[in-house]
């Protein structure tokens, strides 16, 4: 069974930063691809940002945080990171990660990990 453990969220105030971490139980290269998802209160989960696990890394982010947020990996330490900078208050939520696999289609979620920012 894979995990997803999340840490590093917490309160920080608007243009701060946080870096938040997902080690995987699996090796990352066992996934297609590895990414955060966010949820806030009333609203649906989106995709913050995300990483293939090609040799390259590609990476995809939302609108709403490029350039503030960049997402990276460790392929020593089967970690993904979301380094946050200029945290917005509108960035308030529950951080997940996932990790997607292709043959057979499955996604993998971690529990979570609130981000709260204030004005």
């Amino acid at each position: 069974q894979v995990q997803l453990v999340e840490s590093g969220g917490g309160l920080v105030q608007a243009g701060g930063s946080l870096r938040l971490s997902c080690a995987a139980s699996d090796s990352i290269f066992s996934f297609n691809a590895m990414g955060w998802y966010r949820q806030a209160p009333g609203k649906q989960r989106e995709l913050v940002a995300a990483i293939t696990m090609t040799s390259g890394g590609n990476t995809k982010y939302a609108d709403s945080v490029k350039g503030r947020f960049a997402i990276s990996r460790d392929n020593v330490k089967n970690t993904v990171y979301l380094q946050m900078n200029s945290l917005k208050p509108e960035d308030t939520a529950v951080y997940y990660c996932n990790a997607g696999r292709l043959v057979p289609p499955r996604d993998y979620w971690g529990q979570g990990t609130q981000v709260t920012v204030s004005s």
